[in-house]
């Protein structure tokens, strides 16, 4: 597992995931926007691929990835936007999220290595399931960058291994059945999908999907290793443009103070 990503998991509270689109509303904007992020408080930074068909993704990041092509972004243009956040904040752990296309078209081993070279840490690739992944984890984890699984709650005791075989840095939970940002799930069966990951892996686990305010944030928290937001974010940049980021830092304060805190609160 990448450092970066230990640590974030290891700081004695629950971590705060935070995911943006890159490009949204253009490449020149995201990085203004990733600093929010961290001066808010997020400890991972999911940076967003845009792509043309974000099948897992609800309204809110779909719109954001077409702002983002529309304006132009490229593989470069991300790349650069990576380069530029590690070198202006090199213990905050990055993570690219999105799909087969953009990542293996060029060749797992170029994408691989352009990742490393640009200090990403992890690797979430939304569309190849463990059983095809071949290339993409391989090339990966031969460069110290952790290919990050996803599980779902249709994810059970049979399938769990093939899922958590290779996978490093975090398991994802995807805590609802369905896309992004659409609906929420239950506290009890979060719960309890916790409890059964953490009889089988060591990973952190990190919950998502369907997270968006700090009062759904915190309860979640105090019953796992982190809490992703995503859409609530995306919306803020959609709203507010290049003018984003004072928004984007505001929510993420809050969100930061929730999850941080969740669990001396419980006490």
């Amino acid at each position: 597992m990448s450092a970066r990503l230990s640590a974030a998991f290891a700081k004695g509270h629950p971590a705060l995931v935070c995911f943006v689109t890159a490009g949204d509303p253009n490449p020149g904007a995201t990085p203004a926007i990733l600093d929010a992020l961290v001066e808010g408080g997020a400890d991972v930074i999911e940076l967003g691929l845009p792509f043309t068909d974000p099948m897992a993704d609800g309204p809110a990041i779909q719109a954001a990835n077409l702002r983002a092509l529309g304006a132009g972004t490229t593989t470069a243009h991300i790349l650069e936007i990576a380069r530029g956040f590690r070198e202006r904040h090199p213990d905050i752990a990055l993570v690219l999220m999105g799909y087969a296309n953009p990542m293996i078209t060029r060749g797992p081993d170029w994408f691989a290595d352009a990742a490393l070279a640009a200090g990403v840490d992890g690797v979430i690739c939304v569309d190849i399931p463990p059983e095809e992944d071949g290339e993409l984890g391989p090339a990966l984890r031969a460069r110290g960058i952790s290919p990050i699984r996803l599980a779902t709650p249709t994810t059970d005791a049979a399938r769990l291994p093939a899922v958590l075989d290779g996978s490093a840095g975090f398991l994802y939970y995807v805590s609802v059945a369905g896309i992004t940002g659409k609906q929420s799930a239950a506290l009890a069966s979060i719960e309890e999908a916790v409890a059964r990951f953490k009889q089988t892996t060591d990973l952190p686990i990190a919950v998502g999907f369907g997270v968006r305010t700090p009062e759904q944030a915190g309860p979640i928290a105090r019953v796992a290793d982190g809490v992703v937001v995503g859409s609530a974010i995306v919306d803020l940049v959609g709203a507010h443009g290049a003018d984003a980021a004072g928004p984007v830092r505001a929510l993420v304060a809050e969100l930061a103070e929730a999850v941080h805190q969740a669990r001396s609160v419980a006490a």
